[in-house]
């Protein structure tokens, strides 16, 4: 800076000329840092989340392996205990986005490696769950009686689908997601491991290959006769199991089934259903049933084995209504 820049300025000293550059440095690598992935009022999980980016951004060393950025492990919610050998818990740990798996209208759903350097690492699928995008979750209104936040404030933020509130929205469906699944896979449904939750985002274990394949839909499948039969009755013990533990899928399809390894595994829990405590319970326990009996009807199963009257007031009875 030339001398005649500053004589005329209203610093009084070199403290405070300096205290300004310190300012204007410090807005500089601000206007640099990743902006928040929403627009409004941040809830604390995303306000946390955008301070761990920035802190990212600041560091002029490159990630190891090209990874994006350090594990979340250790700001995360961590999923239930005995965890299976393959999770990585070191917090040298690296996670490299490798694309999306599938679009919904709630969530994405991406392939995500998580390694320490110079390993393999292992793969997982990263649910992030979006809310400026939508104006609403179109599932939300039933699902989420019982499901209210203590405060006020949030309660008419989420009811008003404001963008705070919708952001509320969202963290809470990936809240109920990973809490459904821990739930779940400790009394040994099938469903795949829970790893993590960090804010909106849901990472859980990826059932397919090593090269990144996905399992395939039961949707996608045509099982011969004998195939089928043994799917239905998968699908009934599955259905059993958490009818047992009071709940219900609430919006289980053939899309929502994945074949792994010739086993049925249960995916998509957000709006997991508390039969008892939600006044529609039942409507969606039927519902579960009905539609995915009406799938395996289509592809050739008879009636009598699917035998719908009779396994839901079983699966009443299992969830102490009957």
């Amino acid at each position: 800076m030339r001398q005649h820049d500053y004589e005329d300025s209203d610093f009084d000293d070199d403290s405070d000329f300096h205290d300004r550059l310190a300012r204007l440095q410090r807005r500089a690598r601000s206007d640099r840092a990743p902006a928040p992935a929403r627009r409004g009022r941040l809830t604390e999980d995303e306000r946390a989340r955008l301070a761990l980016l920035r802190e990212d951004a600041y560091t002029e060393t490159a990630l190891p392996d090209g990874a994006d950025r350090w594990t979340t492990w250790g700001e995360a919610e961590q999923g239930p205990l005995p965890r299976p050998d393959w999770v990585i818990t070191e917090l040298g740990a690296v996670d490299t986005d490798l694309g999306v798996l599938k679009t919904g209208k709630e969530a994405d759903v991406h392939l995500l490696r998580r390694n320490l350097p110079g390993t393999d690492g292992v793969l997982l699928a990263a649910k992030r769950y979006r809310s400026d995008e939508h104006k609403l979750f179109h599932r939300d209104a039933g699902y989420l009686e019982g499901r209210r936040m203590r405060r006020s404030r949030e309660n008419r933020a989420m009811a008003g689908r404001t963008t705070f509130g919708r952001n509320l929205i969202a963290e809470q469906w990936a809240a109920a997601e990973f809490a459904a699944l821990s739930r779940l896979w400790a009394f040994g449904a099938p469903v795949p491991y829970p790893v993590q939750r960090n804010g909106t985002e849901v990472l859980i274990e990826f059932l397919g290959d090593g090269d990144g394949a996905a399992a395939p839909r039961l949707a996608q499948l045509r099982p011969e006769p004998g195939e089928l039969t043994e799917l239905w009755h998968q699908a009934v013990a599955a259905l059993e199991l958490l009818a047992g533990e009071g709940v219900a899928h609430g919006d289980l399809s053939a899309y929502n089934l994945l074949v792994h390894e010739g086993r049925l595994m249960v995916i998509d829990l957000p709006q997991v259903v508390d039969v008892v405590a939600n006044p529609r319970g039942l409507e969606f326990l039927a519902r579960d049933v009905r539609n995915l009996a009406g799938w395996f009807h289509a592809r050739g199963l008879s009636e009598q084995v699917t035998a719908i009257d009779e396994l839901l007031a079983e699966l009443t009875k299992a969830a102490g209504l009957g």
